[in-house]
């Protein structure tokens, strides 16, 4: 049963070039070390070829973690979503009901969500909260701190920038 991956277009095409990149550069970068490593002598002692077989170890586990959310990307065009029900990929304002701070996060792909920048997981409390709601709802959330409770102001549709992720 392969796993599916909702991300956005954008999401879906950092991947892409991401994968592009460590197979191209950086996985024969990563064989050439290795090369230059077992130059050295001894292998059973020679700590720079372990660290270059353990950097191609890593190296080779990303592209496979790629691939695999490559093949079970279910790619959503928030160009094509409309509406003021919570969905992924919309952007949403929402205000915390004890101090009426408001915040806009966007609801993105695992790969894409960086809290930092607003973009946070489908899959995270908040985002599984709003899911589904609309504007002017009142949305309670468990969080570690706990429960917290949002008023949802507004839901929007918009392209993130999503250039960081690499």
């Amino acid at each position: 049963m392969m796993i599916k991956h909702p991300m956005t277009q954008k999401g879906h095409s950092i991947l892409q070039k991401e994968l592009r990149r460590l197979i191209t550069v950086e996985r024969p970068a990563a064989s050439k070390a290795i090369g230059t490593a077992r130059e050295h002598g001894d292998l059973s002692e020679n700590a720079e070829y372990h660290a270059a077989k353990e950097a191609q170890g890593m190296l080779e586990a990303r592209i496979r973690d790629l691939e695999n959310k490559l093949a079970g990307a279910q790619v959503v065009d928030i160009s094509k979503l409309s509406g003021d029900k919570v969905v992924f990929g919309a952007t949403v304002t929402i205000s915390d009901a004890d101090t009426g701070e408001e915040r806009k996060i966007s609801i993105v792909g695992d790969e894409e969500a960086d809290a930092d920048k607003g973009r946070i997981s489908y899959q995270s409390p908040i985002a599984r909260a709003l899911i589904g709601k609309s504007i002017d709802d009142l949305v309670k959330v468990r969080l570690p701190a706990g429960i917290k409770e949002y008023e949802i102001l507004e839901v929007e549709f918009v392209e993130i920038e999503l250039d960081d992720l690499l």
